[in-house]
């Protein structure tokens, strides 16, 4: 089993969920979705995030960039880095994957498509909406839905419980509960983790 900790305001978080997801059904790993809201585990824990956006070093900033794009290009996907908006309150965003539960992946999706390709500001009501309409989701149902408070609790209870095992960033992955990667550049050590196992079980 695969848990995935995300928030979609990482540009990192974008490419590794698109990445993990063929990884998954080619060995047979089931993914279990579990939204947080990063600025909470920066906050506690990993409070040098900001302190580096304030103050860049600047060849490692441009490095990054590069890095990012090279990523992208590789995935295929269109990542501006960074959005007009940067970086986004992604609350209600990352309460509407929770609201969905199980089928949050294609809302997910176009969560990222819209902030990160199309440089709109997720944390805009009239966005969450158009992208509610884009995958056929009720949008009166959506909001009153983001509202509840066993939503906003369960958000941060996800955020609590990421930190407590030991994340400090997003993506922040785990296989069988303990085994912890971050970052969409550990796919790799991921499938052979998986094969590993597969091996053992066979």
């Amino acid at each position: 089993m695969i848990e995935f900790f995300f928030d979609c305001s990482s540009p990192w978080t974008y490419l590794a969920f698109h990445n993990i997801q063929p990884l998954a059904k080619e060995l047979g790993a089931e993914i279990v979705w579990r939204p947080i809201l990063v600025g909470g585990i920066f906050n506690t824990v990993n409070p040098s995030v900001y302190a580096q956006r304030e103050t860049p070093v600047p060849l490692k900033a441009r490095y990054m960039k590069k890095d990012l794009a090279d990523w992208a290009r590789s995935a295929g996907l269109a990542i501006k880095m960074p959005p007009t908006v940067f970086p986004v309150n992604s609350v209600k965003a990352m309460r509407g994957c929770i609201w969905l539960g199980k089928d949050m992946v294609p809302f997910a999706t176009a969560l990222f498509e819209t902030y990160w390709g199309g440089d709109k500001d997720i944390s805009q009501d009239a966005v969450l909406a158009e992208i509610c309409r884009k995958v056929g989701i009720d949008e009166q149902k959506f909001f009153a839905g983001i509202s509840d408070q066993a939503i906003k609790d369960q958000l941060k209870t996800n955020t609590e419980e990421v930190v407590a095992r030991g994340g400090f960033g997003s993506p922040t992955i785990f296989l069988d509960k303990t085994d912890m990667y971050f970052g969409n550049d550990r796919l790799p050590l991921i499938r052979e983790a998986l094969m590993r196992s597969k091996a053992s079980a066979a």
